[in-house]
Parts: C-alpha cells; sequence; structure tokens
C-alpha cells in the first residue's frame, strides 16, 4: 500500500508499485524513477533520464536505452517528498503502464506532496 498526502488531502493506493516522472525544470528533459512498495519502505529500483546537464547527469555506471540513460540505485527510504511548483508541470505517476498527473491522486494542496509506504491499518497523517 502506498499513501499520498498534500496538505489536507490523503489517499491511499493499493499497489506494489509505481513510476514517478516529470520535466527538470531547467532543461525540460524528462526524469523518471521506478518504485516498489514494500512493507515501511519505498525502494528505488530504476532511474532513467533523457539527457543530461544542470545537475541531472546520469552515474557512470548507467546504459543508454530506448532513449534513457538508465541506472539502478537500489536506494531505500522510509518517505518521498516531492515540491510541486505551479511554475512547473506536475508529477505523472505511472503504475500498469498507465500514468496520470499526480494532481489527479492529491491536488498540489501544499508545497511538498508526501508519499509512503503504508498497510491497511495504517491512516495518512
Amino acid at each position: 500500500m502506498l499513501c499520498l498526502a498534500s496538505g489536507g488531502v490523503k489517499a491511499v493506493l493499493a499497489i506494489a508499485s509505481f513510476t514517478l516522472a516529470w520535466q527538470h525544470s531547467v532543461e525540460k528533459i524528462r526524469w523518471e524513477e521506478s518504485y516498489r512498495v514494500e512493507a515501511g519502505a519505498l525502494v528505488l529500483e530504476e532511474a532513467r533520464v533523457q539527457g543530461s546537464g544542470a545537475g541531472m547527469e546520469p552515474p557512470h555506471a548507467s546504459r543508454f536505452k530506448d532513449g534513457f540513460w538508465r541506472w539502478q540505485p537500489q536506494q531505500t527510504m522510509s518517505e518521498l517528498l516531492l515540491t510541486r511548483s505551479e511554475f512547473t508541470p506536475d508529477y505523472q505517476f505511472c503504475t500498469l503502464g498507465q500514468c496520470q498527473s499526480l494532481a489527479e491522486i492529491v491536488p498540489p494542496a501544499a508545497i511538498v506532496t508526501r508519499l509512503w509506504a503504508c498497510d491497511k491499518s495504517t491512516q495518512p497523517n
């Protein structure tokens, strides 16, 4: 389960994995990160970027495939804090090959939107 909160708006999604995609605010290049939801954690399985520049250089171990530089960070975190701005397009939230604006799940009611792994008994706080 994935919990999301933005201001007073909260959502719980019964999913095991998801991808976040966004456009870099300076370079205007697409960035994607794929996560696995585990008990109490989010695992970043793959990061992808369509180009480089302005702090978004792919690491040396990345490989170029299907128009993206790809790498596997395998980083585990307790939560994601997403900064949302009226000056950039909203994040795209993708599951099972379907993408939608993050605003369709939780509107940008606050500057920061929080995502974390939760279970059925967990209520977003």
